[in-house]
């Protein structure tokens, strides 16, 4: 595996730990970006990965997402992010959850971490018997934040799918709206529901066809394979699956105004922002757009740590501010000519103290 410091992706991250328990089994990285704002914050990936380089490449670049992510959402965190290299196939043993969660404590709270792709509820309460460092617990009380982050991810990118539809297109509604949703999980699902309410015309896709089917047929919405949903016509393209999809080709397959989604590290690299910029389409900056879960798990952790309940009407608060931030972000992109990624990135990176 290429030294982690010689990765395009490496960017002067604070720590890069291997994790390695030959009893469990368990093989992880976690990589720490930021500490400037605070605890790095940030889930737990457990992902077959074909080539160790992949998960390195995923650690560096989602823990500086994190980085971002926090700053731009007003966080007192900063950014981390772990990844547990799965065997093909293989299951998550209470003994590997165990040694992840010893890994973490290990660190003394310079990480902080919550569910991720493959990780659920359950396995972060398994995760909490070795560590207090970790969110995402599930709630005692109805109105209480915390739990699974993944209908909050969805409900901040319905605000911010709102917004941009608003600036983009001029409309106050995503009634009648074509909005191509790729991944129909937890969050790419809530998302397809919530626009579904709205009246948006969906066309859903997913590499678990059958999860999709079973949605497009509750939501009265189309489908097509997961192959080509990139090049359907539509007034927005919502990418919530994996990242690193937006690349030169893929790019040159859109057919839509808008990229509105919760996909982390959708760009697969830097130059790809210009190219979304170069032909037009308005682009939310993931890490801003999907802050919703690691709104609602930090305010968990936080007031966990003073010892009280945290109000789910402050989650909602704070969740109502990312289309400001987004239109913050488009704004000084058409004012400077700059892409929206561009800005983005620099004003995270001033937040962070690298600016």
């Amino acid at each position: 595996m290429t030294a982690f410091w010689a990765q395009p992706d490496y960017d002067d991250h604070e720590l890069v730990q291997l994790v390695r328990d030959p009893a469990s089994g368990l093989t992880a990285i976690i990589a720490l970006h930021s500490t400037h704002l605070g605890p790095g914050a940030g889930g737990t990936r457990f992902w077959h990965y074909a080539q160790p380089e992949a998960a390195m490449r995923d650690a560096l670049r989602l823990s500086r997402g994190m980085s971002y992510k926090n700053a731009m959402a007003g966080l007192p965190m900063g950014g981390g992010k772990a990844v547990i290299l799965a065997d093909e196939g293989s299951a998550k043993s209470p003994e590997l959850l165990a040694a992840f969660g010893d890994a973490v404590n290990a660190l003394g709270g310079r990480y902080v971490t919550a569910e991720d792709v493959g990780i659920s509820e359950a396995d972060m309460v398994a995760v909490s018997q070795r560590t207090k460092y970790v969110s995402g617990l599930p709630v005692e009380e109805a109105g209480d934040a915390g739990g699974d982050p993944g209908p909050f991810t969805a409900m901040g990118i319905y605000h911010g799918i709102k917004a941009a539809v608003q600036h983009k297109l001029g409309k106050d509604s995503v009634e009648g709206v074509h909005i191509a949703i790729q991944g129909t999980g937890s969050v790419g699902g809530g998302v397809a529901k919530l626009l579904a309410k709205d009246g948006a015309k969906l066309t859903l896709s997913d590499i678990d066809m059958d999860r999709a089917r079973t949605l497009a047929t509750e939501l009265d919405a189309q489908t097509v394979e997961a192959d080509a949903i990139l090049g359907v016509s539509c007034d927005v393209f919502s990418p919530n699956a994996l990242g690193a999809i937006l690349d030169e080709d893929g790019i040159a397959r859109l057919d839509c105004a808008i990229v509105a989604g919760g996909a982390n590290n959708q760009l697969a690299r830097a130059a790809d922002g210009k190219r979304l910029h170069d032909r037009g389409i308005l682009y939310a900056p993931d890490y801003v757009i999907n802050a919703g879960g690691i709104i609602s798990v930090t305010l968990e952790y936080l007031c966990a740590q003073h010892g009280q309940p945290c109000d789910i009407n402050e989650v909602r608060k704070r969740l109502a501010q990312i289309p400001g931030r987004l239109t913050d972000i488009w704004r000084k992109s058409e004012a400077s000519g700059e892409p929206a990624d561009m800005v983005s990135d620099r004003m995270a990176q001033e937040l962070i103290g690298r600016g």
